[in-house]
């Protein structure tokens, strides 16, 4: 790829940028923004409204409505601010930057603090520092590279900092679209640090099931009803369910490490909590259902399938009542491709070093809230980001490194800058 010095000063500037990434990633990371129970959006857009003002972005922010939102298990708490930051490029054509703002929760295992950064054993550790809040720090420090070196831009970048990507009903980035808040393609950065061509990803519903019996003391029982055992015949219906869901394969193609055997559809017992003491008979009993679904599968019959098995399995229950709550649900996303996809593919190369063989396409059976933008009319998303098998997301001591904010840093600046021309099979 032949650049002019502009850009490769630009490029320079990013390689050396490491001591403003490190501390934009760090307001970023004391911001506690984990799901559930998700209160801390509006902080977040504060200190983002904060870092961006100086690169001449504009901002509006968006709120969606309650009613939309609002889990019936009362999980979600907080006003939803998704931030939307604007730079007037003068290009003819936006391109909308993707980032949920939300993390999962701190969790437990830290051998650092998880709500800070912390520089150590050449890594940047912190809850989001992966997964995704280093993916902001690195288009920052691209656009500011841009602007230090008056490189001309190809597209205006739209910042789009949503809410509710790690559970809930109603992720901000399904409002905007709904809404049509933002025009143009999609650069989402839910992804990883690898030559990869996205091939979509399944759906994920989240099913709570409560049962209700009748508490006792357990050495004089009666009238008391156990919640736990009148669940028994719902674990095993579900158990059987599951054998058969797993048994579904899609036409999506399946990632390297499944080494040629297709992604499959999932049903998850994803958790279970009932119960407080031996003495006592439970009241109450609560069980999570994960189903990860195709997007050759309908949601209708995904949700008639399982809601089916759970009503069949308790129908001669002694339960006094079972009550079904969907608490999450992201749609599938069908094969994002499109015409943006070869200069991105060609950025990815000249950020991360890449050879143009390298790249595959593979989808996945983890989910996204790409699919509901698409559901609003966006068919083609590009995919990029930090995420690497080794940087225990969703766990504790999650971690990105400098040299990864760089390249994908390097990688957005060669996509939006127009001085970036790749070279003919890039």
């Amino acid at each position: 790829m032949m650049q002019n010095s502009r850009f490769n000063s630009a490029l320079a500037m990013i390689a050396n940028d490491g001591a403003q990434m490190t501390d934009d990633l760090k307001q970023m990371l004391e911001v506690n923004t984990c799901f559930p129970p998700g209160n801390g959006y509006g902080a977040f857009a504060d200190v983002m409204t904060h870092l961006l003002q100086p690169l001449d972005f504009s901002f509006a922010r968006v709120s969606v409505p309650e009613h939309l939102w609002q889990a019936p298990d009362g999980s979600a708490y907080g006003e939803r601010v998704n931030l939307l930051a604007s730079l007037d490029a003068g290009a003819t054509e936006n391109c909308n930057l993707y980032f949920h703002t939300d993390t999962v929760p701190a969790g437990d295992g830290w051998r650092f603090p998880a709500l800070t950064l912390t520089a150590a054993e050449g890594k940047l550790f912190g809850r989001g520092a992966a997964d995704m809040k280093g993916t902001i720090v690195a288009a920052m420090a691209a656009v500011r590279a841009a602007q230090a070196a008056a490189i001309p831009l190809r597209f205006n970048p739209v910042f789009l900092l949503c809410s509710d990507e790690e559970g809930g009903l109603y992720p901000g980035i399904r409002y905007l679209a709904e809404q049509q808040l933002f025009s143009g393609h999609l650069l989402s950065f839910n992804g990883g640090a690898v030559p990869r061509i996205w091939a979509g990803c399944f759906g994920s519903i989240d099913l709570k099931v409560i049962i209700t019996g009748r508490s006792a003391h357990s050495g004089d029982p009666v009238n008391g009803i156990n919640a736990i055992e009148a669940a028994l015949p719902l674990m095993n219906a579900l158990y059987q369910l599951k054998l058969e869901v797993e048994q579904r394969t899609s036409a999506m193609p399946s990632p390297p490490h499944y080494q040629g055997k297709p992604l499959t559809s999932l049903l998850t017992l994803a958790a279970a909590q009932g119960g407080s003491k031996g003495s006592t008979i439970p009241e109450r009993f609560e069980l999570l259902i994960n189903r990860r679904y195709a997007p050759e599968e309908r949601f209708d019959a995904v949700w008639q399938e399982l809601t089916h098995c759970v009503e069949n399995a308790m129908r001669d229950s002694r339960a006094l009542d079972v009550t079904l709550q969907m608490i999450g649900h992201l749609a599938p996303v069908a094969n994002p491709d499109g015409p943006h996809w070869p200069r991105w593919q060609a950025a990815l190369s000249q950020g991360f070093g890449f050879q143009p063989s390298e790249f595959k396409p593979w989808g996945s059976s983890t989910s996204s809230d790409m699919g509901w933008v698409q559901q609003a009319g966006i068919q083609e998303i590009l995919l990029g980001g930090l995420a690497r098998p080794d940087n225990r997301i969703h766990a504790a001591d999650e971690y990105t490194t400098l040299a990864d904010l760089i390249a994908l840093s390097q990688s957005i600046l060669a996509y939006l800058a127009d001085d970036f021309q790749p070279t003919q099979g890039n």
